[in-house]
């Protein structure tokens, strides 16, 4: 009896990652979609993660004079900070073309590719390749997200395309990305991980943003603006991330991932108030389609050795 109610407690610590990781998550895309107004996708990007960068800066220079720091992570960081790149710059500027709420739901298309990717490299979730509830819950997002666009009125204009090739390009390298972290940082605490992904994504971004950005643009910015990309870069990205990797690592990916699935009504409400945005009712079942497929995958995957 103690062990069956030891399984039923609800871990508190994991559950406010989760939720903190939803509420910052769901911030991003209002502030980014407010920062278009001023600075291009490059720019802001790397001011954002600029700002993240720093926030963690510390924590990372204590934990190498503590000693407690892996000198490996350096190593293993590369290939996730690399997808971390060419995801952010994807993620930024779908925003310039769609609205977030629509740009979010889209994105939620990611777990179609994070769920094909776990299958090719980790062994122990090839058993979902066997699973009904899995391949259900895939033709069920598929499903949702070519019903997401069929419905959109303005889907042939030019500027609506670009934006959902970019996000539907974007889920592809968050599932990259995912995956990736999954790989490297499996034993490494989520802080330490981030704090290395972070110094080398910004180089990437800066790089960019030097390239095709109009950095200059940063000294026309005001005290509002400002404080918009301070509290991006430390609660949309330096805290959210680090929350959601160590919520993973104390509970697993699933009951996360279900969490997250929350996320693009919580944007299309905020998104409805401040900007207008709004779907109309056939996007909005669709959407509700391939929220519910990628829940069921996530279920899928979460049975795994319990004879799905």
């Amino acid at each position: 009896m103690s062990e069956r109610r030891d399984i039923r407690k609800v871990d508190v610590t994991a559950t406010l990652e989760c939720v903190g990781t939803l509420l910052f998550w769901s911030l991003g895309p209002i502030i980014i979609t407010y920062l278009t107004g001023y600075v291009d996708s490059w720019t802001q990007n790397a001011v954002r993660y600029a700002v993240a960068c720093l926030f963690w800066l510390p924590f990372l220079i204590f934990s190498i004079r503590r000693k407690s720091f892996d000198n490996a992570t350096w190593r293993r960081a590369i290939v996730p900070a690399l997808a971390n790149v060419i995801m952010q710059s994807l993620y930024a500027a779908a925003f310039y073309y769609i609205g977030p709420a629509f740009m979010i739901l889209l994105a939620k298309t990611s777990i179609i590719w994070v769920a094909g990717f776990s299958l090719i490299f980790f062994a122990e979730e090839r058993a979902l390749a066997r699973s009904k509830r899995f391949w259900l819950g895939l033709v069920l997002s598929i499903l949702g997200a070519v019903g997401v666009l069929y419905f959109r009125k303005d889907f042939a204009a030019v500027g609506t395309i670009t934006g959902v090739v970019i996000t539907l390009c974007q889920a592809f390298m968050w599932a990259v990305y995912t995956v990736s972290v999954r790989i490297a940082f499996r034993e490494t605490d989520s802080r330490s991980g981030f704090s290395v992904i972070s110094i080398y994504t910004l180089a990437g971004l800066f790089v960019f943003a030097m390239l095709f950005g109009r950095m200059g643009d940063c000294v026309k910015l005001g005290i509002g603006q400002w404080t918009a990309i301070v509290i991006s870069g430390v609660v949309s990205i330096a805290l959210a991330h680090v929350l959601y990797y160590a919520a993973m690592r104390r509970i697993g990916a699933t009951i996360p991932a279900l969490v997250i699935l929350a996320q693009p009504f919580i944007v299309l409400t905020v998104s409805y108030i401040v900007f207008g945005e709004s779907l109309n009712g056939l996007q909005l079942l669709f959407g509700l389609v391939l929220l519910a497929g990628s829940a069921l995958a996530v279920w899928a995957q979460q049975q795994l050795g319990r004879g799905s």
